[in-house]
């Protein structure tokens, strides 16, 4: 790659860390990034992937004080995560990489679309806070469902989980949000091995992408809920929309 390569992933990865945290998404920034160096739109998935993981590790320690007595609740959604991220992969690797870029544009548009209308659930699902929580079989199916795309695919895999985690749990928000961020995290973390084992990883780009978004995912959880995350929303979606047309029509 070359150093202006390199610099556009490691300011995309900031960027992304930051967006995760506040409205979801940041994967519709790094991406297209890492497509406009040149890579594959199947090798960029499961290097993005990768190289997100430090960012998610550093949004889950900045809502830890949110985490307080949610180990039952982590203890019963573990397993179905843990099964719908090996089917993510499973997929991911018997659709193969023209499947992959078929469908891609299409899950690019569906997570710009989940990412526009989070401002509006999210208001709607704050309605329902309140105390208990109803964790059933139909709850640990669509969590499986979560765990499965976040694996396969990823963007906006946040923002619906923590759809369906306000749907089947009552509680605030914002502990759900944690939650919500520890499962995402443990999707990536169990499909990884496997995402390295089968599949080409571009570790110049990993090893410029993870400390960057370890560096936004820290500010994110704790600086930048002060921003205007509408406006970040908004340039996501439109990056998002760009790339999905670009892929279209290529």
């Amino acid at each position: 790659m070359s150093t202006t390569d390199l610099v556009l992933l490691a300011v995309t990865g900031v960027l992304a860390g930051a967006v995760n945290a506040v409205a979801g998404g940041g994967s519709l920034i790094t991406f297209p990034a890492l497509v406009a160096t040149g890579l594959s739109p199947l090798t960029a998935n499961v290097t993005n992937t990768i190289a997100q993981l430090p960012g998610y590790l550093s949004i889950v320690e900045g809502y830890r004080p949110h985490l307080g007595g949610q180990w039952p609740r982590l203890r019963v959604l573990l397993a179905p995560t843990l099964a719908g991220a090996g089917a993510g992969v499973a997929l991911l690797y018997w659709g193969g990489e023209d499947a992959f870029e078929a469908v891609v544009p299409w899950l690019i548009l569906g997570a710009c679309a989940l990412l526009g209308l989070s401002p509006r659930l999210r208001e709607r699902l704050a309605a329902r806070e309140g105390d208990g929580s109803r964790l059933t079989w139909g709850l640990g199916l669509a969590v499986f469902g979560c765990g499965a795309y976040a694996s396969y695919f990823g963007a906006a895999a946040g923002v619906l989980l923590l759809a369906v985690l306000a749907l089947g749990v009552i509680d605030s928000l914002q502990r759900l949000n944690a939650l919500n961020r520890v499962l995402i995290l443990v999707a990536n973390v169990a499909a990884a091995p496997a995402l390295i084992w089968l599949f080409p990883v571009d570790w110049v780009a990993v090893a410029t992408l993870a400390p960057a978004t370890l560096v936004g995912g820290a500010i994110g959880s704790r600086v930048a809920r002060r921003l205007d995350d509408g406006v970040l929303r908004a340039v996501v979606i439109a990056i998002g929309i760009g790339v999905a047309v670009w892929m279209l029509v290529r």
